[in-house]
This record gives C-alpha cells, structure tokens and sequence, in this order.
C-alpha cells in the first residue's frame, strides 16, 4: 500500500514533464477550440485528488504543532496569491502553449524564486504532522525536479502562438 500512496504522490510529474518537453503536441492533442492551459488544469485537478487520497492512506491524524499551522497556511497563500496573480493560463503553462501572459512582479515575484512551488513544499512540510515522510519526500522530489526543469527552459520548444 505503501508503495502505491507514493507512486500516487509522484503521478502528476509525468504529465508536466510531457507538457513542458512537447507543448506544441499537447496544444495539437487538445485540438482547435479547447484551451490548452483549462485542459491541463482540469487533468491537474484530478492528479491533485489522486496525491491527496496517497497522502490521506497513510495519515494518522492528530491536532498539529502551531508550526506547522502557519507553514500550511504560508504555504497556500503563496499558492493562492501565484494564481490571483497570473490566472489559469499563467499557472498552467500558457506561454508554452503560445499565450501571451503578462510579466508579474507583485509580490511573491521577484522575491521569492518558484513562489508555486515553494507554496506547496510549505503546505507538505505542514503535512509531515500526520503523514509518514517518505509521501512527502517523494512528493517534493517531484517539485524540486519540476523547479529544475522549469528553471532550463528552451523558448524554441513553445508552441506556436494560439
């Protein structure tokens, strides 16, 4: 059971790896008259249910230290605040998918490197209360992958623009 929870953990990284590598093949995938950005958010969301049941199989619950309170909430303001700031098309991949999204330097921009990211390592941290580690390690590995792969982007690899 173990081992399913973090393969589940780890499911959606796959998915963002391939849309990052192949923008222009999931735009073609996705067809004339669907945006690609609410596709991916929509397949995201179900990844999300799919990661929060793997953590959920192996909690044991009980009243968390006040740390990790403001870790998680830390953690889901920068989440929040990532995408008030750049919307569904900023947040799911819209310039490789040739959107044309407005540069952001409000706040957590420009002083915080990933802030997304950074957001849901807190919100996991917050987790380690009542969910065993290795969830949670995995879970983060696949974040710390995605921040390295995001941080080499290739423009000549984004999409044609929509």
């Amino acid at each position: 059971m173990a081992a399913i929870a973090m393969v589940g953990s780890v499911s959606p990284f796959p998915f963002y790896y391939f849309l990052w590598n192949y923008p222009q093949a999931w735009v073609n995938l996705c067809g004339k008259g669907v945006d690609p950005s609410h596709r991916m958010a929509q397949i995201s969301h179900a990844f999300k249910l799919v990661q929060f049941f793997s953590l959920l199989s192996g909690a044991r619950f009980s009243w968390p230290p006040w740390y990790c309170v403001v870790l998680f909430a830390a953690g889901q303001y920068l989440n929040f605040r990532v995408y008030h700031l750049l919307g569904e098309a900023g947040t799911y991949y819209g310039v490789r998918f040739g959107k044309n999204i407005p540069w952001v330097s409000d706040f957590p921009f420009g002083y915080i490197k990933d802030p997304q990211y950074v957001g849901s390592i807190l919100t996991l941290l917050a987790c380690l209360s009542f969910v065993p580690y290795p969830y949670v390690l995995f879970w983060i590995l696949g974040y710390l992958f995605m921040m390295h792969m995001e941080s080499k982007e290739n423009p000549a690899t984004r999409a044609k623009p929509l």
